[in-house]
């Protein structure tokens, strides 16, 4: 499919500054949220991409969502990949971003006190944890940050409890990269994303990392494609051959390349069901 396209494209002059006999093609630029660039999965899949396609992957900008959302609004993209978020559809709704699709998740864990005195350690079901941590009534920050907000409204849904005493303590980091550290200065439980901790990005001296692996703890990243009428893009069909090779199954098997060169042996990313990334597939374009 990717090929069919990436022919019908080239022809058509779309990737190539004067049609499908030029040897210099337009490069995709992309916008890319900070924890796949520092992870070091985008420059894999970028360079599994021109591999493949011969199309360079030129990264415009790369950090949080609020700079991407800027950047992306300046014009100028032509692809954007972050988290599922207001911050996403509203690109849709204000007609810059069409073809909003799902291609991947990352994983949150939750992060205590090396005592663990809620004994969660090695647990998997994060309800089941929080619950457990609600039940010995042990310090529990809400971190303020829309994705571990998300998680933990999640988990504790899931628990069946609406959580509320003195030992649930409301963020007051002074930014969402230092919640770790209020939590610790708190002997308190948090949760959070695996890949800002594993990386350092977020602090967490004396706090370990004690449950992860819950499914029901991942949340899903977006890939979206620029309107080139209300953004400059330059690259609308290079922008939809690489939207279709994240989704395609060569994409997702550099999530799982990705996961096999980390050294503790534990995936930072996931990949899509067959039958999901088939359901994302959009229609074809006339």
């Amino acid at each position: 499919m990717i090929r069919r396209a990436f022919a019908i494209a080239c022809c058509a002059g779309f990737l190539f500054p004067s049609g499908c006999r030029q040897s210099a093609p337009v490069p995709v630029r992309v916008a890319v949220i900070g924890g796949m660039t520092m992870s070091g999965l985008w420059p894999m899949v970028a360079e599994a991409f021109t591999a493949k396609t011969g199309i360079p992957v030129e990264l415009a900008v790369t950090g949080p969502k609020d700079v991407l959302d800027g950047a992306f609004r300046a014009g100028g993209i032509d692809l954007l990949t972050m988290h599922s978020s207001d911050t996403a559809t509203r690109l849709v709704a204000d007609g810059l971003a069409c073809n909003m699709r799902p291609w991947t998740y990352n994983e949150h864990v939750i992060v205590g006190p090396e005592d663990d005195p809620a004994g969660i350690r090695g647990m998997t079901d994060g309800a089941a944890a929080l619950a457990r941590i609600a039940a010995g009534r042990h310090p529990f920050v809400e971190a303020r940050n829309t994705g571990s907000h998300e998680v933990s409204k999640h988990l504790w849904d899931r628990a069946g409890m609406r959580p509320s005493g003195d030992w649930l303590i409301r963020d007051g980091s002074e930014s969402g990269r230092l919640v770790v550290e209020f939590a610790r200065s708190h002997d308190a439980y948090v949760v959070v994303g695996r890949i800002p901790v594993r990386s350092g990005k977020m602090p967490s001296g004396g706090m370990e990392v004690l449950v992860k692996g819950d499914p029901g703890m991942r949340r899903p990243y977006v890939v979206l494609e620029a309107v080139p009428e209300t953004t400059r893009s330059l690259n609308p069909a290079g922008a939809r051959l690489l939207a279709d090779f994240l989704l395609s199954p060569e994409g997702q098997q550099v999530l799982a390349e990705h996961g096999r060169r980390q050294s503790d042996g534990l995936k930072l990313f996931f990949p899509l069901s067959a039958a999901a990334a088939k359901d994302a597939e959009p229609e074809p374009s006339e």
